[in-house]
């Protein structure tokens, strides 16, 4: 089997994009204008900053959106071709599916579909229930040997995180 064509192709695209790049880099305009730094979006002037930030959990969501999204995709190409893949075609997108099912309840047990209020009481209740065993073993081991009284106490729960 021959891979020189596909050697040949994808040399070919790295010096095709290359020199796109290094032509928009030379022809390029240069000059900065105070306007270009101006926000403008649809003809209308930003009144001000936005009310508020957005959430990380958006965007959590839409990029899980994105990776069952594709799951679909994938389904639909099977459908397609279903009966020229037999057997194992299918055995295979069982698998395919079984795997991301399993990301989906890995996601569920680990909390990230959990957003709003209920989800962020949860990862709390959590938290605490994991720190406490933690700091019982740290107040039952006492001041740590050779250290002054004062580092002893500064590192146990009320003393703050180092």
């Amino acid at each position: 089997m021959t891979v020189w064509p596909a050697a040949l192709y994808a040399a070919l695209v790295l010096v095709l994009a290359g020199l796109i790049l290094t032509a928009s880099w030379l022809l390029g305009e240069r000059q900065y204008h105070g306007s270009d730094a101006e926000q403008y979006e649809s003809g209308i002037k930003p009144a001000g900053p936005l009310p508020q930030r957005l959430s990380v959990e958006f965007y959590q969501i839409a990029l899980f959106f994105v990776i069952f999204d594709l799951e679909a995709v994938f389904i639909f190409s099977w459908a397609v071709s279903a009966r020229q893949l037999g057997w194992l075609g299918y055995f295979e997108l069982l698998f395919f599916v079984l795997l991301l099912f399993a990301g989906l309840v890995y996601l569920w047990k680990a909390g990230a579909l959990d957003w709003g209020a209920a989800g962020r009481r949860r990862r709390a209740a959590k938290a605490g229930a994991k720190a406490q065993p933690v700091q019982a073993a740290a107040q039952s081991a006492g001041p740590a040997a050779g250290a002054p009284d004062g580092a002893a106490a500064a590192s146990g729960p009320a003393g703050g995180a180092r």
